[in-house]
């Protein structure tokens, strides 16, 4: 929901009513690995133990429980992103109804058990999906990572005016 006019003919607040699901949690610790590039080093060592894997298996005198260690480190490796995600949903699901407010000041988060008042100056860039915008914090990090469904915004001329308003106050990175 759009709320009030600016001097300037500017949306003076935006807001975006949510629940958080696990689709959301991802795309903000998805963007945070790559921004790291911590994807290269999960990946390469997915890679590795999926190659110790192959060798096990082609191996004459392998053991099955080697085979097995070694496909359970792959793909709890490539699965971090995934429980990292879950863990956090579990964090913050018990809270309900998410009401976010984005202003000129910065990022209010509202639920029926804390209020999150977040400045501009607390983030260093942010990021567009489809589905989302995802703000990451300044801190060397990035251990804070907002994330603003866009399914929250009541239509899609609010998801223009969140746009142009976060572009106001960060840079795309």
């Amino acid at each position: 929901m759009v709320v009030g006019m600016g001097r300037d003919g500017r949306q003076d607040t935006i807001e975006l009513v949510y629940r958080p699901t696990r689709a959301d949690i991802l795309a903000g610790v998805r963007l945070r690995e790559r921004r790291r590039r911590l994807h290269l080093v999960r990946w390469g060592f997915t890679g590795l133990f999926g190659a110790g894997a192959v060798l096990v298996v082609t191996a004459p005198e392998s053991s099955a429980l080697s085979f097995v260690t070694a496909v359970f480190c792959a793909a709890w490796i490539w699965s971090i992103p995934h429980l990292q995600a879950h863990h956090a949903l579990r964090t913050v699901s018990w809270q309900g109804e998410y009401r976010t407010s984005v202003s000129e000041t910065g990022i209010a988060a509202e639920t029926a058990h804390a209020t999150l008042v977040l400045r501009w100056s607390v983030f260093r860039g942010y990021r567009e999906t489809r589905d989302h915008v995802v703000l990451l914090s300044r801190d060397p990090n990035i251990l804070l990572v907002e994330v603003l469904p866009k399914r929250g915004l009541r239509s899609p001329q609010d998801a223009e005016q969140l746009r142009a308003l976060v572009s106001r106050h960060l840079p795309r990175v």
